[in-house]
């Protein structure tokens, strides 16, 4: 019984017909056939005393006809729009392909610490500039439909996050960075190496190019790597990674914050090296970025998410599955009620 009325509740989720002419051509001509007959008069028998009948309260039509063709009508309209294909609701389906790989790749190293940049103009270190943009970027990836992770990098290089969806994962793993979680040196081949790995173990061997893609941010010079940043480019372009490059800081000598956060008498000397980060962005398609203010690295990320818009192929419409259930339950359910009134309750003399 609950399977018959859960069928009969899917009427109300039917979207539309396959063939919505046909079934309003059948539709009008089963109304028809039933309008002829109910205008046409039943075969009888002559009765001597059909006048005190009348006289008596007898009715000329009978009102349980009348009923049992109603039912009948109702019954091949329904059958008529069965045949017209019903539709329940489409599969709400959503192509993985649609959204790209992204890995961003930070720069944690102790040279990070330098007070160059602003925040709502405050000093604030390189980092927490970095931080903070790097997180607006990527969740308005992650909202677009892309999964994004993070690795972060200093004399060694590890995955901070994996690549997510969830918005919420990663920007708890971006508030968790600080300056010298991975090191004090700057091993920048080897993070890049390692984010090829994720993104390749994370994709088909055979995914486009346009569906990974690495964002690496540096202010420093590689000096601790196992892992080439040469190597690491080639292997990137070899398995169709793109990388974008981003160099950040000003130039000359920089105050730096204490671990603490306050402000130190210590300084530092750009050295970035952006002939490396220029020919690793290049070997595998992508751009090297120069941010000197927070201004520009803003902008940076801003170029990085308009350029790596995919183009992607018009979604497949689905149509709604075919559901002719609830409308032959339904036709079922009336000719019971169509059966009842003509062969049970009214009866006929043979």
């Amino acid at each position: 019984m609950k399977e018959a009325l859960a069928t009969l509740a899917g009427l109300g989720e039917l979207t539309g017909f396959l063939s919505p002419a046909l079934g309003a051509a059948l539709a009008a001509l089963a109304l028809a056939a039933c309008a002829w007959a109910l205008r046409s008069r039943p075969r009888t028998l002559a009765w001597p005393a059909a006048r005190e009948l009348r006289a008596t309260g007898a009715r000329p039509r009978d009102p349980l006809r009348a009923l049992a063709l109603a039912l009948r009508a109702a019954v091949l309209v329904l059958l008529a729009f069965a045949l017209a294909g019903p539709l329940g609701p489409a599969p709400s389906v959503r192509s993985r392909e649609e959204g790209i790989d992204l890995l961003l790749v930070l720069d944690t190293s102790d040279s990070m610490r330098a007070l160059d940049a602003e925040l709502g103009a405050a000093p604030r270190t390189r980092l927490e500039l970095a931080r903070e943009v790097v997180a607006r970027f990527a969740l308005h990836r992650v909202a677009s439909g892309d999964r994004v992770g993070l690795v972060v990098f200093g004399t060694t290089a590890f995955t901070h996050c994996p690549l997510t969806s969830d918005g919420r994962l990663l920007r708890a793993a971006l508030e968790r960075t600080a300056p010298g979680m991975a090191g004090e040196a700057t091993a920048l081949g080897d993070a890049l190496a390692l984010a090829v790995k994720r993104l390749h173990g994370a994709a088909a061997p055979d995914a486009p190019a346009p569906g990974r893609l690495v964002v690496l941010l540096t202010d420093g010079r590689s000096n601790a790597d196992h892992v080439p940043p040469a190597v690491a480019a080639a292997l990137a372009a070899q398995l169709g990674i793109r990388v974008h490059t981003v160099g950040i800081g000003g130039e000359g000598e920089v105050a730096m914050a204490t671990r603490g956060g306050g402000r130190s008498l210590e300084t530092t000397r750009q050295d970035l090296d952006a002939d490396t980060l220029s020919q690793i962005a290049a070997a595998s398609g992508g751009r090297f970025f120069r941010a000197r203010s927070s201004a520009d690295l803003a902008a940076v990320y801003e170029a990085i998410d308009r350029s790596e818009r995919p183009e992607r192929e018009a979604p497949v419409e689905h149509i709604g599955e075919p559901a002719p259930e609830p409308l032959l339950a339904a036709a079922g359910l009336l000719l019971a009620l169509e059966l009842l009134a003509a062969r049970v309750l009214g009866r006929r003399i043979p």
